[in-house]
């Protein structure tokens, strides 16, 4: 298996492994910190990894340059909506779980690793869309371009991790179990990115959907950004620190995708 596949994923394991390392429940401060980073990479990586190569591709195929963008961005979007709307989950600190309701309630560790596992979805498809682009022909998108991403993804993932499995240990779980369910929730990611990237690469129908596939990813990231992330790092006490960490997170995404 190419690493590239397994780099994000490896940065979920590394993350979920910070559990062995500190002691008690994550700061609340540090959980808000962590939060802004993650949705600063999203976003970066949104921009400049998938919609920026989208309108230029749109472009380049001539017609209404940013149609493929709009339509593929507001799919990803609808695709998200669409899972979170059906599949029972439960997001970390809350208490209501989401999705159709069950008759035989799920355990609450299962439902908040869906809830990661659903969101860590796109990110896999989005390394998946610009690995697959990379290994065809014309289609103007570098593998330095993909690994730029899929480093991106690998360190929003590091918090992604810890924000799960430290919880699940301050609530009682043993800390194995809390890093084993915390790291398998990133599994999600390879197994998307290998698929995502295969139909690309193997169906040369699939370059004329090119645009519409990398905008589609980068409206699966911005939903779990604005749906989650985002209101998350900003529930009380309100603190500052999620807006620096979205600037730290925007900032080092942006370095990376731009130094390729």
């Amino acid at each position: 298996m190419p690493p590239i596949l397994l780099l994000p994923f490896l940065g979920t394991v590394l993350g979920a492994a910070m559990v062995f390392l500190v002691r008690g429940s994550m700061a609340r401060s540090l959980h808000k910190l962590l939060l802004g980073f993650a949705s600063g990479v999203m976003v970066a990586a949104s921009v400049w990894s998938l919609l920026l190569p989208s309108l230029e591709m749109g472009a380049e195929a001539g017609g209404v340059s940013w149609l493929p963008a709009t339509v593929g961005f507001v799919l990803g979007i609808l695709f998200l909506l669409l899972l979170d709307t059906f599949i029972p989950h439960l997001h970390i600190g809350s208490d209501q779980p989401e999705g159709l309701p069950q008759r035989k309630q799920w355990h609450r560790t299962t439902m908040l690793s869906v809830a990661v596992t659903l969101h860590n979805i796109p990110e896999g498809m989005a390394v998946g869309v610009l690995l697959g682009s990379a290994m065809s022909d014309g289609t103007g998108i570098s593998m330095a371009a993909a690994w730029s991403l899929a480093i991106g993804i690998a360190l929003q993932n590091l918090p992604e991790g810890a924000i799960l499995s430290m919880p699940l240990a301050a609530e009682g779980m043993k800390k194995g179990k809390s890093f084993a369910v915390g790291a398998l929730s990133g599994i999600v990611e390879p197994i998307a990115c290998a698929l995502t990237a295969w139909v690309i690469a193997s169906s040369p129908d699939s370059l004329v959907a090119l645009p519409y596939l990398l905008a589609f990813a980068a409206g699966a990231m911005m939903y779990v950004v604005v749906e989650e992330l985002i209101p998350e790092s900003q529930a009380e006490p309100h603190s500052n620190l999620p807006t620096l960490g979205f600037t730290a997170g925007f900032v080092l995404m942006m370095i990376l995708d731009c130094a390729v």
